[in-house]
């Protein structure tokens, strides 16, 4: 079993920053690869950045220089640095995890992803 609990979402103004916070415990195996997902509404999830436990990193092309993953082994908490933001980058934010690593970029499907937070949301203003 993995936990994940999300936090530092809220309300900025575009070209604004933020820095989302996952706190993450539970079997290590099934946090092989880890990401972040974005929900806006009526838009399907889909995949923002992911890392693996080996330090991999791939990031979607939608925030690929304005985003930067990364990862606190130490006190097992994964970060998402969001700068320059735009009015499109509203959504629900949530972190996520599974074991299987051979495949873990963006581009996977969510639906793939055994382990979620409960999201945290992000509100960006023009």
């Amino acid at each position: 079993q993995v936990q994940l609990a999300e936090s530092g979402g809220g309300s900025v103004q575009a070209g604004g920053s933020l820095r989302l916070s996952c706190a993450h415990s539970g079997d290590t195996f099934s946090r092989n690869c880890m990401g972040w997902f974005r929900q806006a509404p009526g838009k399907e999830r889909e995949g923002v950045a992911h890392i693996t436990a080996d330090g991999t990193i791939t990031y979607a092309d939608s925030v690929q220089g304005r985003f930067t993953i990364s990862q606190d082994k130490a006190k097992n908490i994964m970060s998402l640095q969001m700068n320059n933001l735009k009015p499109e980058d509203t959504a629900m934010y949530y972190c996520a995890a599974d074991p299987y690593s051979v495949v873990c970029r963006p581009s996977r499907s969510p639906r793939s992803f055994n382990y979620w937070g409960q999201g945290t949301q992000v509100t960006v203003s023009s």
